[in-house]
């Protein structure tokens, strides 16, 4: 493994596993002692840090690498923004009636019947970012996608098994119900009924990021490809 290679594996490491170190087991003391304030800006400090060192050390990485497969075809292309947009609007629902936040009234409602993207998974958030990596590995199977890619998708996947261990312990019997009502894995039919809100906001999300992917990597994606 060349240099920068075992840069971008150290980063997706850091990345990966200081979110699980910092939303389990360091959690409770680092509250204890900063205060619920003081561990969310030292949380989202070593995200961000770790972020763009991962970041940096992907653009480090020549774009024209071995391919593990042809992904390079209008019918890959074309699932990948099908994909992405499923990712979209599972995004932009999330934010709504999501008891997962951390938030004064999650107890409440995890209690509730589940609504929109959560007819979908109790997780749209995270499966959001699943699904982003399936496709960029679809497109792109290269080795620095493929790190990057799987990393994420692995931090998304396995943080949402550990974040419902967490919450049963957290919110007991409100959020046991939550999970009694809802799916870990996606239903994707329901995804038809998340509502105006999330299908309107996913769109506009997915053409506003195809669109600025073009920008950033010089690469169209979503309908842009096409247009």
């Amino acid at each position: 493994m060349n240099e920068e290679y075992a840069s971008l594996v150290a980063a997706t490491l850091t990345f990966v596993g200081t979110h699980f170190a910092l939303s389990h087991p360091l959690r409770a003391g680092l509250v204890k002692r900063l205060g619920a304030g003081g561990f969310s800006g030292l949380y989202s400090l070593v995200a961000l840090a770790s972020f763009a060192w991962m970041a940096l050390a992907f653009r480090g990485l020549p774009m024209a690498e071995h391919n593990l497969w042809d992904g390079s075809g209008e019918a890959a292309w074309a699932l990948a923004s099908l994909v992405m947009l499923a990712a979209s609007v599972l995004l932009a629902g999330s934010f709504k009636g999501n008891p997962a936040m951390p938030r004064p009234d999650a107890a409440e409602q995890a209690r509730h019947r589940p609504k929109g993207v959560f007819r979908v998974t109790r997780h749209p958030m995270m499966w959001s970012m699943a699904l982003w990596s399936v496709a960029h590995i679809l497109v792109s199977p290269t080795p620095r996608v493929l790190i990057l890619g799987l990393a994420i998708g692995f931090l998304a996947l396995v943080g949402s098994f550990l974040q419902d261990r967490k919450k049963s312990h957290l919110m007991g019997p409100a959020w046991d119900t939550w999970e009694r009502h809802t799916t870990f894995l996606p239903r994707p039919a329901a995804l038809l009924g998340a509502g105006a809100g999330a299908w309107l906001g996913g769109i506009a999300l997915w053409l506003s990021a195809t669109w600025l992917h073009l920008w950033l990597t010089g690469i169209p994606a979503g309908p842009w490809r096409w247009l």
